[in-house]
């Protein structure tokens, strides 16, 4: 399975429109680089629990305009996908709190298609203070209720 089949699988997944979701999206072994934490985060189990944190925490404001095609919610859209073999790069922009946020995804699969490593970078550096702000109040949300 090539990397074009798992990035579509992905955006079924943030539409809500893919049945098995990041268990299905995910390898057991995955590693997850957060652009706010030092050290990777490994297992499905925590990958899980920041993608989750992260679509909640980054819908973005409400749009000025709505791109229906690229948008997930709120403001938050995939502007640029650069796929090649088994790793992707999909650009975003967003707004958080009235700052303008541009940054990446970095994801790897295997060849069975399941995500082995997913690295997000994010700028400039004031939406990295904002993005921090709103994943550690989600994570510890999301951590309580499990």
């Amino acid at each position: 399975m090539k990397i074009e089949e798992t990035i579509r699988n992905w955006h079924r997944h943030l539409r809500g429109d893919f049945p098995g979701g990041l268990d299905e999206l995910l390898h057991d072994d995955v590693v997850f680089h957060s652009p706010v934490v030092f050290t990777p985060q490994e297992g499905k189990a925590i990958t899980k629990l920041y993608l989750q944190a992260a679509s909640q925490a980054l819908p973005g404001d409400a749009p000025e305009q709505s791109d229906a095609s690229s948008s997930v919610g709120g403001s938050f859209r995939y502007v640029k996908e650069v796929l090649s073999g088994n790793e992707a790069v999909l650009e975003f922009e967003t707004k958080l709190g009235g700052i303008h946020v541009n940054g990446v995804d970095l994801i790897t699969c295997d060849d069975d298609g399941k995500i082995v490593e997913f690295k997000v970078m994010i700028r400039p550096k004031k939406a990295v203070e904002a993005v921090h702000a709103q994943m550690a109040a989600m994570l510890q949300t999301l951590s309580k209720e499990k």
